[in-house]
């Protein structure tokens, strides 16, 4: 039989004694056979090679260093320039682009601390005092402090990870580091432009992002959200605080009026931020010197006050009830403010301080609701959320990975302390009728509430415009990333200067729709879960990064493990639970909901992933627990090695086989004829890969893609059979195309591969012109493809089953219509038809199947269960018998074993004795005895064939034996 054909996808046009009905795609099945360890290894001829089209990537690698301090050049990195010629010594090193900004204390310390003390110090720690009393508050304070400073290691260890760019929060969680322009080199000679892009790729474990779309995306919403919260429960204290104490009840108050008052502060923020945040982060210092000066005012008239009654303010409606009539106290309730209600203010002494060490809870005169323990830690924590302040303006920073973890913790411990000492006095100079009635006792008990109301002015306008700040520059950071498409398109818009005036103007109005909430206690319960949910990623985040052992995270920052990680996701956890377990849940949901949205749907980011960290970790250990040793018939699937020459015309096997794995493995071999040049560092298949890639994406095929080069085409499949997949995870079946007189012509077109993908970086335009040039394929001087020869072909079939490997020979696959399959085919309905015969001993045909044919068997069964296959495909199985049988016996027989193993087909009997009649006795004396290849009769295989191609003209897919390879592989590729 002449085969001369490329070993690609199986294509021809049917000739020779072995074609079935053209247009029947058949896969010839070698089973792995001792015996074939027993045939000569004759040398290979020349083979075949595919070339890459586009230019090369060149590089040379740097061997040393010199000092950093010496050969300091800034190179623009720019896509195709000239070469750079620089008379040094290799030195690669980084430089701090940031050589002016804000120091510690003024850009992360200051902001920390004010957005830390923002309304609870002034104007609820009273409150908490009195419903909590002094022990119940200091553990409340120390458990929100602790979730804080856990977070905050978590924060420091990522921020300290590398130079962080501007966008705050989110920006740290992915870990954007900044290159451009600190990226200094020099060497000595040619350094080209694609090596400086391939040392970033490869760099981009350290350079990018820790978390990637998915993640990241979903913290940095929740960040977003938590900023608008927190922004909208400052502005309705500072509302709060005006109403009370300025204007003497000139104001109209109302929940609309309040509402309208919030509006109208927030535009004037609106303003500040948009004219630039620059101004606003540098004012911070004297922000906190102001807010220093108020805090000791009130100190000062702790230490030399003495008693006095304060009266209640008239906001405490509940307060000022009293019945319509005195003697009925049944009478309805009336709100009697001309009455004067006052506590007792008694400097400080240890006997009330005694009453009021245990927790007293009564009502919330704001709400006219019960309090409890969640209500007082949503009020606390609330309060010290602003840790991400300083972060938030991680783009004015001088040197933000060294300034954050300093300044966050230092602003940590401070205002920690403060709290406590706080909570000391109030609790040993208040009465306990006073801290609950009087949420400002703060100021009504400073020789001069004026100092208290500029602190709490102060204090609140500074948070809110700093959420405000810190939520657009997320979601700017979310727009520029494109996670939400068209969705967040509009905050992309900046000015000049960089300033985010869409996303600014966004967040506004999201903080203008939690007005309508009310209250500023309901608010301060919402804005406590999101954040706590926000902290939690922070943690999951870096415990995520500490298990996966990432070579590329080494924070300078040392004092966190991933003890202190999972504590922290426990501790906000719990906390959110305890705090509204409903909206906690709520939360969770929607936050998993955001991570397999943003999975599916996120565009590709030139960044590492935390997923792709995890999987790996995970595959690794599961890799190593998977033991070749064992193995079980029970348990086998199909793991197989596509070899590929021309993919141009081999993508309806590929889509087939992918179809024929069953969840199994499946690599996709190619051998690119060449050597690797001396004078060339980079593979010259580094630039093919990605084609490659983009190609098993566009085709949606589950599949792994090997490339290697090989002086011939035989030594490159020797090393793809034994070297593909990995410990346990090796193929075991290899499948390669039939080789052709003539090969196929390209039949890829755009048509055939999906419209988008978002994580390829090659359209699919660039795809098809790719692997269909007419230069992809090697040629011979006369301008003919070089190909294989026979010899090389056999050899290679050979060297499969020697290497123990089950062998499928593909043919007709160019003709295989999927789609037409799915419409049926003229209306009918198509077959898998499998002939496990043996050709070689025709009398003992029957159902005493070797192992060919119960592999055929295994993979006709595998391919009927796939979706598609199952709908449009019945499987057939033929048994072929002489007519002097008992035809009825042997057709029950058969199904009879198809039931046992499982198999769901229809079975058929087919006599062959017009078949079997040109087989022929070797000799008169052992007339049953099998005759090699090379013996078969012409008419014989012809007759075979013939017989297949009646039975089997509505098959869509033809499995058969063939016959094993004799001893002479020379004679085996004449024929």
């Amino acid at each position: 039989m002449p085969v001369n054909g490329d070993g690609q996808s199986g294509i021809g046009n049917g000739a020779g004694p072995f074609s079935p009905r053209a247009g029947i795609p058949q896969a010839g099945i070698i089973d792995k056979s001792p015996l074939m360890k027993t045939m000569d290894d004759l040398s290979s001829g020349p083979g075949i090679s595919s070339a890459t089209r586009g230019p090369s990537t060149y590089f040379a690698e740097p061997t040393e260093h010199d000092d950093p301090s010496t050969s300091i050049r800034n190179l623009d990195l720019i896509a195709g320039a000239d070469p750079v010629m620089q008379p040094r010594s290799p030195s690669v090193e980084f430089a701090d682009s940031r050589r002016e900004g804000l120091s510690t204390i003024s850009g992360v310390f200051a902001p920390v601390a004010l957005s830390m003390f923002s309304i609870l110090l002034f104007m609820r720690m009273g409150f908490v005092v009195g419903q909590l009393g002094f022990l119940m508050t200091v553990l409340q304070l120390a458990l929100s402090y602790m979730i804080v400073l856990l977070t905050v290691l978590s924060l420091c260890a990522i921020s300290s990870n590398g130079a962080i760019e501007g966008g705050g929060v989110y920006c740290e969680c992915f870990n954007i580091y900044l290159l451009k322009k600190s990226f200094v080199l020099s060497y000595d000679g040619l350094i080209y432009n694609n090596y400086i892009k391939s040392f970033l790729n490869h760099f981009s474990d350290m350079i990018s992002r820790s978390l990637g779309p998915e993640f990241g995306g979903a913290i940095g919403v929740l960040f977003f959200v938590a900023n608008v919260f927190s922004c909208a429960l400052y502005i309705s204290g500072f509302t709060e605080a005006l109403l009370n104490n300025i204007g003497n009840g000139q104001f109209p108050d109302s929940p609309t009026w309040r509402f309208i008052y919030c509006v109208l502060v927030s535009l004037i923020l609106l303003v500040l931020c948009l004219l630039g945040a620059a101004l606003f982060a540098k004012t911070a210092l004297i922000t906190f010197i102001l807010i220093s000066i108020c805090y000791a005012t009130w100190i000062f008239s702790v230490l030399f006050t003495g008693a006095f009654d304060v009266p209640i303010p008239k906001v405490n409606t509940p307060a000022y009830r009293v019945h319509s009539n005195d003697s009925d106290p049944d009478s309805p309730l009336i709100e009697d403010f001309n009455q004067t209600i006052t506590a007792r203010y008694t400097g400080f002494s240890f006997h009330t301080l005694a009453e009021n060490m245990l927790t007293n809870y009564t009502m919330d005169y704001t709400t006219e609701r019960p309090t409890d323990f969640a209500l007082m830690f949503a009020i606390i924590f609330s309060g010290v959320t602003g840790l991400m302040a300083g972060a938030n303006m991680s783009g004015e920073l001088s040197r933000p990975s060294h300034s954050i973890p300093r300044g966050t913790i230092q602003a940590v411990i401070t205002t920690f302390i403060v709290y406590i000492c706080t909570a000391f006095l109030i609790a040993g100079t208040s009465s306990r009728n006073l801290l609950q009635n009087d949420y400002t006792v703060m100021m009504d008990t400073n020789f001069s509430k004026w100092f208290i109301l500029v602190g709490i002015f102060s204090t609140t306008l500074f948070s809110s415009m700093s959420n405000l700040i810190g939520s657009s520059r997320v979601l700017s950071r979310l727009s520029h990333d494109r996670l939400f498409g068209f969705l967040l398109r509009p905050a992309t818009i900046e000015v000049g200067d960089g300033n985010p005036i869409a996303s600014v103007i966004i967040a506004w109005i999201f903080v203008v729709l939690v007005f309508l909430i009310g209250a500023m206690n309901k608010i301060a319960k919402l804005t406590s879960i999101f954040f706590l949910l926000s902290y939690m990623g922070v943690n999951v985040a870096t415990l995520a990064l500490e298990l996966t052992s990432a070579p590329n995270f080494r924070p300078t920052f040392k004092f966190f493990s991933w003890h202190t990680c999972a504590l922290g996701v426990f501790g906000t956890a719990t906390m959110m639970l305890v705090v509204d377990a409903s909206m906690s849940a709520i939360g969770v949901v929607s936050l998993l909901i955001l991570i397999m949205v943003l999975h599916y749907q996120a565009p590709s980011l030139s960044s590492g992933s935390i997923s792709q960290a995890l999987i790996y970790h995970q595959v690794r250990k599961y890799l190593l627990l998977l033991d070749v040793r064992k193995e079980h018939v029970k348990f086998w699937r199909p793991q197989i090695l596509l070899l590929v020459s021309r993919p141009a015309s081999a993508c309806p096997l590929m889509d087939f086989v992918n179809d024929l794995k069953k969840s199994g493995l499946y690599v996709i071999g190619h051998v690119r004829k060449g050597e690797l040049n001396a004078s060339e560092v980079v593979d010259p298949l580094h630039q093919v890969f990605p084609y490659w890639l983009s190609l098993v994406d566009y085709l949606k095929l589950k599949a792994f893609v090997e490339l290697t080069l090989s002086e011939n085409i035989r030594s490159g499949i020797q090393q793809l059979t034994r070297l593909s997949g990995l410990g346990a995870m090796k193929p075991n079946t290899v499948v390669i195309g039939f080789h052709e007189e003539v090969p196929t012509n390209a039949t890829l077109q755009e048509s055939q591969l999906l419209k988008d993908l978002r994580y390829s970086k090659i359209d699919r335009a660039a795809v098809v012109e790719y692997f269909t040039a007419g230069d992809y394929m090697p040629r011979e001087l006369n301008g003919n493809i070089e190909r294989l020869t026979n010899l090389d072909y056999v050899n290679i079939l050979n060297d499969v089953i020697h290497m123990n490997k089950n062998l499928c020979i593909s043919r007709h696959f160019h003709k295989l219509d999927k789609e037409a399959l799915a419409r049926g085919w003229n209306g009918g309905k198509r077959y898998i038809d499998v002939w496990p015969v043996d050709l070689q001993k025709p009398v003992e045909t029957g159902l005493g199947f070797d192992n060919s044919s119960l592999f055929l068997l295994q993979l006709a069964c595998i391919l009927s269960m796939s979706s598609r296959w199952r709908v449009h495909a019945r499987l057939r199985v033929f048994i072929c018998v002489n007519s002097l049988q008992d035809m009825h016996r042997r057709e029950r027989q058969l199904k009879n074993m198809l039931d046992t193993l499982r198999i769901k087909g229809e079975s058929i009997v087919v006599p062959w004795d017009h078949v079997v009649c040109h087989f022929g006795p070797v000799n008169a004396a052992q007339p049953t005895q099998s005759r090699s290849t090379e013996q078969l009769p012409k008419a014989y295989l012809t007759a075979f064939n013939d017989m297949i191609k009646r039975y089997s003209e509505e098959a869509a897919i033809t499995l058969l034996n063939l016959p094993l390879p004799s001893l002479d592989t020379q004679d085996n590729a004449n024929k």
